[in-house]
């Protein structure tokens, strides 16, 4: 599919309409909500239509101008400020197979390509915010090649930047995170992936990243829940294919109707009172409690 550059700013409203299209392409083929998939159509032809510029409603109202647009809620808003943020939007990346954590990280102001190259191999995530989560919880100091001055740059440069992206939205204070999905709905996803991709009951999508042949290997889902829409994928990155973990390692996106974002690592536990059980990496408190209630 050829997509007009944000280079080309006449071609910047059908670069946005046509982002939206081939999303709701990609999660049509990949199984998603039939209303979900119809959202997106919506929205691209809400901003193919527009006769004022998008970049102005935005720069001018902001996220909560975009979501005013017909057809357009907080989910979709999100996305299009992203993409002329940005000019990537890391969801259709993923969903391409086509995601690189590592010019995702570079665009942290003060990191060039040996840090991002380090934070994306050794932290284990591939998003900003989940980033962010590994650097307010004090883990990233303890990352190789890391220490407390680098990390504490690292950890004002993103939440600098992420709150700023984060006044954009409507009614969404600077450092507001969000709502968590319980560690149960979590782990419900988690059972669901693995019993659907040992079955071979999932499209799969060929990514870019270890993968010379260009195979399509990396089965996706696409599920709701309760006030919750999730993606989960085997994890691709480095540490899970030197440890042989990536058919264990389950990754998890989610978002809330309010277009809050989370990322969460599902894995079987190798030690520890949990060993043998899966665990959310970040909530085993959570997952310890959850086992020793026979209630749940």
């Amino acid at each position: 599919m050829t997509t007009p550059t944000l280079a080309d700013p006449p071609c910047e409203q059908a670069w946005v309409a046509q982002a939206l299209r081939e999303m709701a392409v990609l999660l049509e083929a990949q199984g998603d909500n039939p209303f979900r998939v119809g959202a997106y159509r919506r929205a691209a032809d809400t901003v193919a239509q527009l006769a004022r510029p998008l970049r102005e409603i935005h720069a001018a109202e902001g996220t909560a101008g975009l979501e005013a647009l017909p057809g357009v809620g907080p989910r979709i808003a999100a996305a299009i400020t992203e993409l002329l943020e940005t000019g990537h939007w890391q969801q259709l990346d993923r969903l391409r197979g086509a995601a690189d954590p590592v010019a995702l990280f570079r665009t942290i102001p003060g990191v060039g390509p040996e840090l991002a190259h380090r934070l994306y191999e050794e932290g284990g995530v591939d998003t900003l915010e989940a980033l962010e989560t590994l650097a307010r919880s004090g883990k990233l100091e303890g990352l190789p090649g890391i220490g407390a001055r680098r990390a504490a740059s690292v950890r004002a440069a993103l939440t600098d930047m992420l709150d700023r992206r984060r006044r954009l939205r409507a009614g969404a204070a600077p450092g507001n995170e969000g709502p968590e999905p319980p560690v149960e709905m979590l782990l419900d996803v988690d059972h669901e992936f693995r019993s659907r991709a040992e079955a071979g009951r999932l499209p799969k999508i060929a990514p870019r990243r270890f993968n010379p042949e260009g195979q399509a290997w990396l089965p996706v889902l696409h599920t709701d829940r309760p006030g919750w829409h999730f993606s989960a994928l085997y994890s691709n990155t480095a540490r899970a294919h030197e440890l042989d973990r990536v058919h264990d390692w389950v990754v998890i996106y989610g978002d809330d109707d309010s277009h809050h974002e989370c990322q969460y690592t599902v894995v079987t536990a190798t030690r520890g009172a949990l060993v043998g059980q899966r665990v959310v990496r970040g909530r085993e408190a959570e997952c310890r409690a959850r086992l020793a209630d026979p209630a749940r």
